[in-house]
């Protein structure tokens, strides 16, 4: 896993900056969290996560509390959270997660997306035996100034894989030791950078950067998606 998790180390935390509506993500898993927990940060822990990726894209209070007030709104019917599975041209798995208020509207667009561009859209687990889910929290590389002894402190509480570059630190965690990390994490008073899952593949497909062009055309275009949240592939 470490090598594979090395390779891609730079595409971390990038679904926000990269996609388009940033905002648009951010206040989903907002509204998420809280009809699945409450607005209390303290008890919620995926409402927490979420708060921490709105403060990491510089989302303004006012949207935060607006995503909250909204979650309670009897107007509102929530989102639900959807997986999909497909292939990219030349072979390449890729997991699509997707949080709607219409799945009829949101499968047809991603079927429509994968066709376009030379994919096809699978089966649920047709594709997901291929990766493993991870979760990963960024802080910055300053809290630690002895790296090996700061290693060593986070693997009772799940540490799989520690980096870093010059400024800041990435732990990955399995995703059943997640919320444990990141609890330890706030009980030492280290403020969390940023936090996602992602779905790490077991093994990478390598192609030619032709090749990758064309893979990349269908990601970006699901990126492009309002009801896409994340999409994660196995391409080196």
């Amino acid at each position: 896993m470490g090598r594979i998790f090395e390779t891609r180390k730079h595409v971390m935390f990038a679904r926000y900056a990269r996609m388009s509506k940033a905002f648009n993500r951010v206040r989903k898993d907002i509204e998420i969290a809280v009809k699945a927990g409450g607005p209390d940060v303290k008890s919620n822990s995926k409402l927490r996560i979420a708060m921490q990726n709105a403060k990491s894209v510089n989302m303004p209070k006012d949207k935060v509390e607006q995503a909250i007030k909204r979650a309670y709104s009897k107007d509102t019917t929530g989102y639900q959270e959807i997986m999909y599975e497909g292939y990219a041209p030349h072979g390449v798995a890729v997991i699509v997660e997707c949080a709607t208020d219409n799945p009829t509207r949101t499968v047809a667009n991603v079927r429509h997306i994968f066709r376009k561009n030379e994919g096809a859209l699978g089966n649920a687990g047709s594709i997901a035996f291929m990766f493993e889910k991870r979760g990963l929290i960024k802080v910055a590389k300053s809290v630690a100034p002895d790296l090996d002894e700061f290693e060593l402190e986070l693997i009772d509480f799940g540490l799989e894989d520690l980096s870093y570059d010059d400024d800041n630190i990435y732990i990955t965690t399995s995703f059943q030791d997640f919320g444990s990390m990141q609890k330890a994490l706030e009980e030492k008073n280290i403020e969390i950078g940023a936090t996602e899952t992602q779905y790490i593949p077991t093994t990478t497909k390598e192609l030619n950067d032709e090749l990758k062009a064309e893979v990349k055309t269908l990601l970006d275009a699901l990126e492009e998606d309002d009801d896409v949240q994340a999409v994660h592939n196995n391409m080196q």
